[in-house]
């Protein structure tokens, strides 16, 4: 039966997601004009707590699509201004050449990432030991890369092995394509062992995924809103690592000590191990890789070592910006492996793009709330307190935003706003200083608590591997709540007892500059 025109218009809205959920969108697009006319104030915190929704609804339906309806029709009735919107995106340039070309290059570094992870869970039996070197491996790596980027490799490792699995069971081949898995082939075959097998990659995906929030949270690299905020402050990449330390040195001590405990506690769904069986597989399987393993593929392997050295020593000399250094390392990847077409190149801007294309929409959303002097009363009843109570509030504000909403976005806001009270001189810049490492630390520790606080868990849960793993979103909440109580206060402690007092002898040992004068912006105080 054919269906009219305006249903099918209405069908095509918004696509596959739920009925109530276009609704809603749609009640909301009718509902701001009209509430825009009797309070701009009002009509401004309801636009920023639908888009909080939207990003909340994130599986429902991407935020780009109903975020950029409700932006677009806020620059309509004059919430804020394209040109504003703009500026704010030319200030924040470097985050979105971060996103678009760091990415797109650890992408073609692919092959030496799931080598090197391959080899440590062939090699170390030991589970406990093999989940700390997962969390540190991952928090190591995403102090200097994306989060995002790294999460994917370890989605692509654990993705790999439960197909060589699947193979293997179904009596294939190694060779044999295994792009595609049958779960039901699967469990026919070993049913016990496959359970304790998803067990075991859930727990190494979970220690991983925090990992990246240990190590994002250290550089001003790790995350999209560390960039905003380093800029803002005039920060290079060891300043900014250097004012951290105090809280992020004690959350991966005990980000590790939680690690041990749930593996020795077997609590929350850890502890699980890997089947003797699938642990032959394996090693079947690495040693079949070694022997077919060719002279140019090496050569592929040993430059992309070497471009990681590039990578890391780079970025710790801050020789260009981090988005250039992303550009580097893409021309340098592609050209020692031979990959010239542009189609081949194409595959590894596809993860970043969207959230790229996302981000904007946040500054847009920015843009509004400087417009509309949204937070003003909130910054204004936080700047109230004094010392380090002031410094608690703020890392309190942002952790409880970042459980809900997304810590890019809440890191965006505020700190735009403390620079805002910085140039009006109601705070000064020592204090701007120690409000922006809390900032900081509330926007990335506290966000582990749920996937919509920290883009990488997003991802996690919307790639292929988690419907294989049964990893819903609710497990998800399940297995971070131990990591989100445990980095939540110890970085709250960190914050209360030791960052002024560290921060202090950090200055009078020379190792972060004192600023005494107030910048005229951000971007050149330093």
């Amino acid at each position: 039966m054919q269906t009219s025109l305006p249903m099918a218009l209405y069908k095509n809205f918004l696509g596959h997601a739920p009925d109530w959920y276009k609704k809603t969108i749609v009640a909301f697009l009718i509902a701001n004009p009209f509430l825009f006319m009797v309070d701009t104030y009002i009509a401004g915190w309801v636009l920023v707590i639908q888009f909080i929704f939207t990003l909340a609804m994130a599986l429902k339906c991407y935020p780009l699509q109903p975020g950029g309806l409700l932006l677009i029709e806020a620059m309509f009735i004059g919430m804020t201004s394209p040109s504003h919107m703009m500026h704010e995106i030319e200030v924040n340039l470097e985050v979105l050449l971060l996103l678009v070309f760091m990415v797109a290059g650890i992408h073609f570094m692919k092959d030496l990432l799931l080598f090197l992870f391959t080899k440590l869970v062939i090699r170390v039996k030991n589970k406990m030991v093999l989940s700390l070197a997962f969390i540190t491996a991952s928090a190591f790596l995403s102090a200097f890369l994306d989060a995002l980027t790294v999460v994917a490799v370890i989605i692509a490792v654990g993705l790999g092995f439960y197909t060589i699995y699947h193979k293997v069971a179904s009596g294939k081949e190694f060779h044999h394509d295994h792009d595609h898995t049958d779960d039901n082939n699967v469990q026919q075959l070993g049913k016990d062992d496959l359970e304790n097998f998803r067990a075991f990659l859930r727990n190494l995906m979970m220690h991983s995924a925090v990992g990246t929030a240990l190590g994002g949270v250290m550089t001003m690299v790790g995350e999209p809103q560390n960039l905003i905020i380093a800029d803002k402050a005039g920060w290079d990449f060891v300043e900014f690592a250097t004012r951290m330390a105090p809280i992020t040195v004690p959350v991966f001590v005990f980000g590790l000590l939680t690690t041990i405990v749930l593996e020795k506690t077997k609590l929350f769904s850890y502890g699980a191990q890997l089947p003797a069986a699938v642990r032959e597989i394996l090693v079947s399987y690495d040693k079949h890789m070694d022997e077919g393993r060719t002279n140019r593929d090496k050569a592929r392997l040993a430059v992309q070592a070497l471009i990681g050295v590039w990578l890391v020593v780079g970025l710790a000399g801050h020789f260009a910006s981090v988005g250039l250094i992303g550009l580097s390392v893409i021309v340098l990847a592609t050209s020692a492996s031979g990959i010239i077409e542009e189609h081949a190149l194409g595959k590894a801007f596809e993860e970043a793009l969207p959230f790229t294309a996302l981000l904007c929409v946040f500054f847009g959303v920015v843009a509004v709330i400087i417009d509309q002097q949204l937070f003003q009363p909130v910054i204004q009843w936080v700047l109230s307190f004094e010392g380090e109570t002031q410094l608690v509030m703020f890392y309190l504000a942002n952790g409880v935003l970042s459980m809900v909403s997304d810590n890019v976005f809440v890191g965006s806001v505020y700190i735009t706003e403390v620079m805002a009270a910085l140039e009006h001189g109601q705070i000064t810049r020592d204090q701007f200083d120690l409000l922006a490492v809390a900032i900081n630390t509330g926007t990335n520790l506290p966000s582990v608590a749920t996937p919509n606080g920290q883009a990488a868990f997003l991802f996690l849960l919307t790639s292929a591997i988690a419907p294989l793993l049964r990893l819903s979103y609710g497990k998800m909440v399940m297995m971070a709540l131990p990591y989100t109580v445990v980095l939540t206060l110890v970085g709250l402690a960190a914050t209360y007892f030791g960052l002024v007092d560290t921060t202090q002898t950090l200055y009078d040992m020379h190792l972060i500059e004192h600023h005494s004068a107030l910048p005229a912006s951000g971007a050149e105080s330093h």
